[in-house]
């Protein structure tokens, strides 16, 4: 359904994405923030997804653990900042386990317009070295396999699932 625009600047510590979903911002918040629903679209094709801790609030820590079929396992953990809406969006720290203390800074905002959401991402990392090694690690492809399983579920999810 949608296409990702993903902008990295040159020499810029930011990675900014943004991509339309034919479903209500309130439908796209909730598949965000409810753990039973991110496990079903978050991440690659090939990888599943385990949520040992999630707490989308401010303060709330999350921590996430991807398992490959050959049994490598990844692992990202962070901390929520303000509550979680639509209108405050989703804001919090991100890190991957495998390189820490290489923390990001992410914001997610939900714009509505006639039953169509536009969701923008602005990750900001320490330096340019860590933003461009996101990108190298496969980021745009899982990001782009998440998003759609996720137009897959939004078709199943109403608001007043929500």
């Amino acid at each position: 359904m949608g296409t990702s625009k993903i902008t990295a600047e040159p020499g810029s510590l930011q990675i900014l994405v943004e991509r339309e979903f034919d479903a209500p911002a309130e439908v796209l918040l909730r598949a965000h923030i409810d753990p039973d629903l991110l496990k079903q679209w978050m991440g690659p094709d090939d990888l599943s997804m385990e949520i040992p801790t999630f707490e989308p609030r401010d303060g709330g820590r999350w921590d996430w653990v991807f398992t490959s079929p050959d049994g490598d396992v990844q692992r990202f953990h962070g901390v929520t900042h303000g509550t979680p809406s639509v209108e405050n969006g989703i804001m919090g720290t991100f890190e991957w386990l495998g390189l820490p203390g290489h923390v990001s800074f992410q914001t997610m905002t939900f714009e509505e317009r006639d039953g169509r959401t536009t969701l923008r991402s602005n990750s900001v990392f320490q330096t340019v070295e860590d933003r461009d090694g996101m990108i190298a690690s496969g980021m745009e492809s899982g990001m782009n396999e998440g998003y759609a399983k996720l137009d897959q579920l939004l078709t199943t999810l109403t608001p007043a699932d929500s």
